[in-house]
């Protein structure tokens, strides 16, 4: 099988044995996976000796399942996330709290992006909102903007906030009513949505933020607010604010309670929902639903799909011109495709 690897600083498309399902793993057969432009451009930066597989967030159809597996079929469509069980793979073998089952009305082209869905719940987790509490999220790529039309979802009074117009227009163009390109507007949104009482979060998604970002926050939140740290931001803040307002801050890692966890995710050992009710596999579950149901779209956010031949195009295009870029799908069923392989979208069709 054909799958893709950095190789110091260089994308390789290589070939391997194709993999088998293990007692509590499901076998995958891709049709789609999902670029994560953060994660994996620091991935493909790392000039190391040794290949790093690239990819986290994949969708397509189960092929095998493994023993401890009674809630999936062969032939069933499913999301899956984490690395390194899900990557740009043509097979993937996955553990089961990995992989979750797609409904009839969810398209396979936004599930996706799965493990990103999963990183944004998790981050608006992180930061315990009450319905009609407010939240800012700085940084609109695909990430925020997952994050922004969530928190739009749940009821929550959204601010979005990012250097770049054209993302603002999207969040926009998904129903939110408060986004900017200003943080002097964005000020005057907090002032008016609360009341001068100041925020209750700050999502930090932005990757590469200067240092001045985390200080920005602290004076959007109110007393005793918090700051969610996302993307990867210099963590260099003032002291004095921070303790004034005896603010808190928080770091979200990746998509839940169970990641990195080798006893939930390679074992399948779940944690008991009376005591972690949000799990990965969890909010995994959660983002597919909030699809199915329409609540929130990705399809407006794919701005690039492609073949895994072409894949290092996607990264020469996320350093080269990133503003350019949202959503990268890469689609399996292209591979004989023709020499145009890149191709700047408008919709894409549900189907494998």
């Amino acid at each position: 099988m054909k799958a893709v690897i950095s190789l110091k600083g260089k994308i390789e498309i290589i070939e391997l044995e194709e993999p088998s399902a293990g007692a509590n793993d499901v076998l995958v057969e891709t049709c789609y996976s999902a670029i994560s432009s953060g994660t994996e451009l620091l991935l493909n930066s790392m000039l190391i000796e040794h290949a790093i597989p690239l990819g986290y967030s994949a969708m397509g159809v189960v092929k095998e399942i493994g023993e401890g597996i009674s809630h999936l079929r062969r032939g069933q469509r499913v999301a899956c996330y984490g690395s390194p069980y899900v990557r740009h793979a043509e097979l993937l073998a996955v553990p089961k709290h990995l992989v979750v089952a797609l409904p009839d009305e969810c398209h396979s082209s936004e599930a996706a992006f799965v493990g990103i869905g999963a990183i944004a719940i998790h981050a608006l987790r992180q930061a315990d909102l009450r319905f009609g509490e407010t939240v800012v999220v700085i940084g609109l790529g695909i990430l925020g903007q997952i994050a922004g039309q969530i928190a739009e979802a749940s009821g929550y009074r959204l601010i979005g906030f990012d250097l770049l117009a054209e993302r603002c227009e999207k969040l926009s163009e998904a129903g939110a009513a408060n986004v900017y390109n200003s943080a002097k507007e964005v000020q005057c949104a907090i002032d008016f949505i609360t009341q001068q009482q100041g925020a209750d979060a700050v999502i930090i998604c932005a990757n590469g933020a200067n240092a001045g970002i985390i200080d920005q926050a602290l004076h959007w939140i109110r007393d005793r607010g918090k700051i969610v740290i996302v993307g990867d931001v210099k963590m260099d803040f003032d002291r004095e604010v921070m303790f004034a307002k005896e603010a808190q801050m928080l770091i979200s890692r990746a998509g839940g309670p169970g990641r990195y966890d080798e006893t939930y995710e390679r074992k399948a050992v779940d944690y008991p929902i009376g005591y972690v009710r949000w799990t990965e596999g969890r909010n995994m579950a959660e983002f597919i639903r909030l699809l199915a149901e329409r609540r929130i779209s990705v399809q407006m956010l794919i701005t690039h799909e492609m073949d895994l031949p072409s894949l290092s195009e996607a990264y020469e295009l996320l350093r080269e011109s990133p503003r350019d870029v949202l959503g990268i799908l890469v689609d399996y069923g292209k591979e004989q495709a023709s020499d145009t392989r890149m191709t700047v979208l408008k919709t894409i069709p549900g189907g494998c």
